[in-house]
């Protein structure tokens, strides 16, 4: 598991080094002519998807670490980044668990696209919303696709019988019940694959989640 996960590093950290430098150029040739924009697109980070094996190597100690399932952060990195530790989307996430820049900060990552720290927090987060929601597994993902406050917002907006969340958080919720083969009225029990009973819980900050807010 180590030799290839570590492989995986070498050649994100090589590409990082490539970026740097096409930005640095980039930028050197703006500072001569302004009025010129560059005509080659940004370079982008490209990575293969973990195999099972690491990614059972990943998901174990963070699962007993977090008290949080095996099974929900596999369904949730399969969801938010398919496995793939470079993955950056759209609005900035990064890493197999999509972590926004101030979730990072929040539990101290150092390097994002590190498949250890970014999955211990990812974990970590995932542990926090199902505190804050008392189990509630539909609430939960709906915080960690969209941010806490949306699904604050959205969980007070849920009784006049529509679905309070958005097409593509409905998406998301969806597949990972899936994935776990769970039924989302049922959705306060949880998945109880192997949360182990000595598992510590995470402090609640103010902002448990800000994950694209």
């Amino acid at each position: 598991m180590q030799e290839s996960l570590q492989k995986q590093q070498n050649s994100l950290e090589k590409q990082r080094q490539s970026l740097a430098a096409q930005s640095a150029g980039d930028q050197a040739n703006l500072d001569r002519n302004d009025f010129i924009a560059p005509l080659i697109p940004p370079a982008t980070l490209s990575c293969l998807p973990l195999n099972p094996a690491d990614i059972d190597a990943l998901i174990t100690p963070a699962a007993k670490t977090s008290g949080v399932t095996s099974s929900l952060l596999r369904a949730v990195m399969k969801q938010e980044s398919g496995f793939k530790p470079c993955a950056v989307s759209e609005k900035g996430a990064l890493g197999l668990m999509q972590l926004m820049p101030a979730t990072a900060d929040q539990f101290q990552v150092s390097d994002p696209f590190d498949p250890v720290q970014n999955v211990n927090a990812g974990a970590a987060l995932l542990k926090q919303l199902l505190t804050r929601y008392k189990g509630d597994l539909r609430l939960t993902l709906a915080a960690y696709n969209a941010g806490a406050n949306r699904a604050d917002q959205a969980a007070a907006n849920s009784g006049n019988g529509a679905d309070p969340y958005p097409a593509e958080t409905q998406g998301y919720i969806a597949a990972i019940f899936a994935d776990l083969g769970m039924d989302q009225t049922k959705s306060s029990a949880g998945p109880t694959d192997d949360p182990p009973s000595d598992a510590p819980a995470e402090a609640e900050s103010n902002n448990p989640n800000p994950q694209r807010q």
